[in-house]
């Protein structure tokens, strides 16, 4: 028995020893000295605290969608532990005071998953800082991030380079709808949202009349426009990229199984389907990784995700939404240059779910990241 024990033990050693060594290979020789700049969910926000959906409509009741975008404790402390592997992490919070604590701080680089709370540059606003400051970071820059967090911004680039998106209107007051030449059904989304926040199964919409109804209704609540785009009726998938120029590298697609979604939910991942349906406790069979396509489609899919993160300048990693239209031609719908990256695997958490299936850990791709921005900075 106690042979057992010292085997098992001397297994475990040499198993931790390995993980290590492997994540190493990814870092640069010296110890860094890492700042981790976040937002976190208020407590009563954090994952794990939904709202339940009426018994009588596919409407939320009485559901704060404000911090959606923002990470849980858990998340930025999975980050906070995997950057603590190999470098001395400080933490700064993405609040007023952060433009103070970087500058008190010696700080070789910072690993930034920081949302922000206003106004559609918000997650420019750190970036912005640091380029200021002269500190490197991790991720795409001010220009870069206000642009893709803007739906119709992001389209219109896009449109111009030739690279497949749904046919869209920006309303920015009801008057616009003059202008409506799309064909139902249509989808509304608010310009500057992530996380799916303001988009509900009642934003999948089929006439004229609900269609104003509805947009009359949120321009007030939200403050902001909405864009309308036409409903694409084919597969979606998911593509997470991590790396720069030649070296970027797609992870394995992500398919969304939409079909797996209550039949009384619209065929969209809405803010019911991401944060209310489907649950830590309960999760939705909702992803295939890898997609279940042909080499022909894996090829195209790959194709336009790279050339859409080239054409908006995106930098070290990103995840970029596609669907397929009627002629099963990739769309791109949404990018993503601040993935969401929840760290349990019992979470349907996209990036971290196609690192895990290209063989990396949560450890190993956070510091796969930090690497990426090291070399770019040029501080290896």
């Amino acid at each position: 028995m106690q042979k057992i024990f010292y085997v098992l033990y001397f297994v475990q050693k040499f198993l931790k020893y390995l993980k290590e060594f492997v994540i190493s290979s990814y870092l640069p020789n010296k110890k860094l000295k890492v700042a981790l700049t976040y937002n976190v969910k208020p407590e009563e926000n954090i994952f794990g605290e939904r709202t339940p959906l009426s018994n009588n409509s596919n409407t939320l009741k009485n559901f704060n969608d404000a911090f959606a975008e923002w990470d849980s404790v858990e998340t930025i402390n999975a980050i906070k532990n995997s950057l603590e592997l190999f470098h001395d992490v400080i933490m700064i919070e993405a609040n007023e005071n952060a433009f103070e604590n970087f500058r008190k701080h010696e700080i070789d680089i910072v690993f930034n998953v920081a949302e922000c709370a206003n106004g559609a540059s918000r997650e420019a606003q750190i970036p912005a800082m640091l380029d200021m400051l002269q500190i490197p970071y991790t991720g795409s820059d001010p220009l870069t991030l206000t642009t893709c967090l803007d739906k119709a911004r992001t389209k219109e680039i896009l449109s111009y380079y030739k690279i497949p998106t749904s046919k869209f209107l920006l309303v920015q007051s009801i008057s616009d709808l003059i202008k409506f030449n799309l064909e139902f059904p249509v989808i509304i989304k608010p310009v500057a949202e992530g996380s799916s926040k303001g988009i509900f199964n009642s934003s999948f919409i089929k006439n004229y009349k609900d269609l104003e109804e509805k947009l009359s209704q949120l321009i007030k609540e939200y403050n902001q426009p909405f864009l309308v785009e036409e409903f694409l009726p084919g597969r979606e998938f998911t593509v997470a990229l991590i790396g720069n120029d030649d070296e970027l590298e797609v992870l394995p697609i992500i398919e969304l199984n939409l079909n797996e979604l209550p039949k009384d939910l619209a065929p969209i991942y809405s803010y019911e389907a991401k944060w209310v349906v489907d649950t830590k406790d309960n999760p939705l069979n909702i992803f295939s990784c890898p997609a279940n396509i042909t080499s022909k489609l894996e090829k195209e899919i790959s194709e336009i995700a790279k050339e859409t993160f080239h054409v908006l300048r995106c930098k070290d990693w990103c995840r970029i939404d596609i669907r397929l239209d009627e002629n099963e031609i990739p769309n791109v719908i949404e990018v993503n240059p601040l993935p969401g990256i929840l760290p349990d695997p019992n979470d349907n958490s996209c990036f971290p779910k196609a690192a895990r299936t290209a063989g990396m850990n949560y450890d190993e791709m956070i510091n796969r990241v930090l690497l990426t921005a090291i070399k770019r900075h040029n501080l290896l």
